[in-house]
């Protein structure tokens, strides 16, 4: 009775250590940001280095409210992070159906395994010509090429989540005569949800990766041609300008599908440190 009441006190006291340690770690982050935009608009200044090739901070903020007003800037960012939301949504639902189509069925996952790996193993980047001469200058490509890199990541999670699935808890489903599709919804896609949520969390990252190749190829539009023309015309601050754009986007769509698995896998028990 002395000992229980004696250590309650304890765990009580260090419960807030977590909130404060999250808090230290934002300021730091927030520090370390603020010395990195310092650095930025110092640095190239310092060592006379050409803004053609790294232009300050103040360069790319001026240049910012230009793109704005001349370079449709606006309707270029709203075109990617679209395309990159659609391309993501897509090749995440063939890719989760897909894997766990053939996770169910493991003949038909040695049939079509050899060309699924060959389709993975092939550089997705090289399809962007392809669907150029397919479809186009239009939008169908960069989503095309979205689609198919988001693709494989969420198969590949999704696929090996199936295959360590517990049988014995898929052996229990059918000796209460639960049929295919209730031992999959109550057993199967329980189990795999950590997989497929991490997979996710991977295909976000990368749907960037796949509309911005689809843009920079052949766009009209887009971050991605924002990119290529401000190349072209030697334009370093409207370079920067766009990638720190497809930055945001990719990061508040990883930051979006954080915080659903948070919420969505709340029962999974967390480590503490």
């Amino acid at each position: 009775m002395s000992s229980a009441t004696a250590t309650a006190p304890a765990v009580n006291a260090a419960a807030p250590a977590r909130p404060r340690g999250s808090r230290a770690a934002l300021y730091a982050s927030l520090s370390l940001l603020a010395l990195l935009l310092v650095a930025w608009q110092i640095l190239p200044t310092a060592l006379a280095v050409p803004k053609y090739i790294i232009p300050t901070l103040s360069d790319c903020i001026v240049e910012f409210g230009r793109m704005w007003t001349s370079e449709s800037l606006l309707a270029n960012t709203a075109s990617t992070a679209l395309y990159t939301i659609l391309g993501f949504a897509i090749g995440s639902a063939l890719g989760a159906a897909l894997g766990y189509l053939l996770g169910m069925s493991e003949f038909w996952e040695k049939v079509l395994s050899p060309y699924i790996l060959a389709l993975q193993i092939a550089p997705k980047v090289a399809f962007a010509p392809l669907f150029i001469m397919w479809f186009g200058y239009n939008a169908m490509p960069k989503l095309l090429v979205t689609v198919l890199i988001v693709f494989f990541p969420v198969l590949v999670n999704v696929l090996q989540a199936m295959r360590t699935v517990d049988r014995d808890l898929v052996n229990l489903a059918r000796a209460y005569n639960l049929s295919r599709f209730q031992i999959f919804l109550k057993v199967e896609m329980p189990s795999t949800l950590p997989n497929l949520m991490a997979g996710l969390r991977i295909a976000s990252t990368l749907a960037v990766i796949g509309v911005t190749v689809g843009e920079l190829v052949g766009g009209n539009t887009g971050l991605g041609f924002l990119i290529s023309y401000g190349g072209g015309q030697a334009n370093a601050a409207m370079v920067f300008n766009a990638i720190i754009l497809l930055t945001v986007i990719g990061f508040l769509l990883y930051s979006a599908l954080v915080r659903a698995e948070t919420r969505l896998l709340h029962y999974l028990p967390k480590a503490q440190f």
